[in-house]
């Protein structure tokens, strides 16, 4: 069993043998249910790109505190240990490798990012697949993830503006076949429009079999 807890805009602990935290995006983000003092670290933190909602900054102040190592795109983990963090993994774009016994392949994101390249990622914790899918457009190789990785779960940006809306959201999950969804970055500012209600109604539409689980921030779910 992995317990997934959903941290606000694009932030999630993954809870089972390991602590995984994913884009930790704290201080500074509206919708955080804890403050960066509450939160306990982690073994390993994902960071999917360098914008600042995403969380390197928090990341590097929960390692340094905490314990723990980050994980992302080869540039990012350099400047991660440029900042004093002990242990980083820095990788790219291809298969899985294995960090503290938890195994992790980073994936292709359709966005910018100002040091490294964006990402997904797919992680496999106790013998579950979450895949992250980061900030991103809609792409036809998400088929690709879901064929390769075949994920328990994925959380899936649906805020529109800067990353797929309800609509492209609907056809990511189509691609990816999966079967349980958790929507995120959405809420956190008035640009981001789009509504878990809206994707529920565009997969009625298409006759997609896929929950989603749109969760509170502060609310889990047990994968």
């Amino acid at each position: 069993m992995v317990k997934v807890t959903f941290l606000g805009h694009s932030a999630f602990l993954l809870e089972g043998s390991k602590r995984v935290l994913i884009d930790p995006w704290i201080e500074g983000n509206p919708q955080s249910p804890i403050s960066i003092d509450q939160c306990k670290g982690a073994d390993i933190y994902v960071v999917t790109h360098a914008h600042g909602d995403h969380g390197l900054d928090d990341a590097v102040k929960l390692a340094k505190s905490h314990g723990g190592t980050i994980v992302s795109i080869y540039e990012i983990a350099m400047e991660a240990g440029n900042k004093g963090v002990e242990k980083t993994v820095g990788a790219n774009i291809g298969g899985f490798f294995e960090v503290d016994g938890v195994k992790i392949a980073l994936t292709t994101a359709i966005h910018s990012s100002p040091v490294g390249a964006p990402t997904g990622v797919v992680v496999e914790l106790d013998g579950k697949r979450i895949y992250h899918a980061g900030d991103t457009g809609v792409f036809y190789d998400m088929k690709l993830i879901g064929e390769l990785y075949k994920p328990d779960l994925a959380l899936l940006p649906i805020g529109g503006h800067f990353v797929m809306g309800p609509l492209e959201a609907a056809k990511a999950i189509e691609l990816l076949g999966v079967k349980k969804v958790i929507p995120m970055h959405y809420e956190t500012f008035p640009v981001l429009k789009g509504r878990p209600e809206e994707l529920k109604e565009l997969l009625r539409e298409k006759g997609l079999d896929c929950e989603v689980i749109a969760l509170k921030p502060g609310e889990s779910y047990e994968l």
